[in-house]
């Protein structure tokens, strides 16, 4: 076995991963704060008009066939952020949103194993354990009056079914990836990005206000910049970064910076945005990323426990 598992991450990719985690932590406050001139569907169009240009100018089209990228496009762009955008403008803050997503690390796991045939190690099924009570705790909390706190139980729901259609776009790559043998990640990540443009601006059109629908040309500045941080930085940016950490190292000395989203999501949204968690949802969110934890470190302690 290649000694390349044990190898420390240099310098140059320590700090890349940490450049990932404050990237993917914080591009849900500016989310929050594209939605305040945009609607959801405006804003899902362009983040991806920003993530396609300049690049689409200077990258081929992916070798393999078109059904994968236009699936794929769907999946994560109409489908994870159409509903992570409506949920956090019907309520759900962006502190809570950077956890509740993280969710689809199980629904992957669920969706691998009933159309893949994928097996569920023992460290999976005590993380899905684990993820369960912690979204019962959430669900708990809107239960109990006036716990509720800056979020909704709509858009706790939206946020999950981002999750769920996140985890539906990671089973696509898969495939993609199996019917590709030379698979290029950028190529495939732009070009998969003009796929949801067209059916965010035809749901804008089909539900927003007529008189919301040409008021993005005069947004202010913060918008544009949230706009320019969400298509070149989160989706640019930290997918290029986060690709070339996978392709030096494996995937268990990378995954668990993973586990750091969160952290510095919820920290945003407390200082920057004022976020309120209730005791139920700090409950929850701690078992979730025990969840996390379990599935990404709990094999190597059994197999350590065994030889012990």
């Amino acid at each position: 076995m290649s000694s390349s598992n044990h190898l420390p991450l240099s310098g140059r990719d320590l700090l890349a991963a940490l450049c990932v985690v404050l990237i993917w932590g914080t591009n849900f406050i500016a989310m929050k704060v594209g939605l305040r001139s945009l609607t959801p569907f405006q804003l899902g169009a362009g983040r991806y008009l920003f993530a396609v240009l300049p690049l689409i100018l200077f990258i081929r089209p992916p070798r393999l066939p078109a059904r994968w990228v236009v699936l794929y496009g769907l999946c994560q762009g109409v489908g994870q952020f159409g509903l992570l955008f409506l949920s956090l403008k019907v309520g759900m803050s962006a502190a809570l949103a950077s956890v509740l997503l993280q969710t689809q690390v199980f629904f992957t796991a669920f969706f691998g194993f009933v159309l893949l045939g994928e097996h569920a190690s023992r460290a999976l099924q005590g993380g899905l354990l684990l993820a369960a009570l912690g979204l019962a705790c959430f669900g708990a909390n809107y239960l109990a009056p006036g716990q509720a706190g800056a979020t909704t139980a709509g858009g706790f729901a939206l946020c999950l079914g981002a999750a769920a259609m996140w985890a539906a776009s990671n089973i696509v790559v898969r495939r993609a990836q199996k019917a590709t043998p030379q698979f290029d990640v950028v190529a495939f990540m732009v070009w998969s990005s003009t796929v949801p443009m067209l059916p965010f601006v035809a749901l804008s059109l089909a539900f927003d206000d007529p008189a919301t629908r040409w008021q993005w040309l005069a947004a202010p500045a913060g918008t544009w910049v949230s706009l320019a941080y969400l298509g070149w930085m989160a989706t640019v940016l930290a997918y290029a970064l986060w690709t070339g950490l996978l392709k030096r190292h494996p995937v268990n000395r990378v995954a668990p910076f993973s586990l750091g989203v969160p952290v510095v999501g919820i920290s945003a949204g407390m200082l920057v945005l004022g976020d309120r968690i209730t005791g139920w949802q700090w409950t929850g969110t701690a078992l979730i990323v025990a969840a996390l934890a379990c599935v990404m470190f709990g094999g190597r302690w059994l197999n350590r426990a065994i030889r012990a």
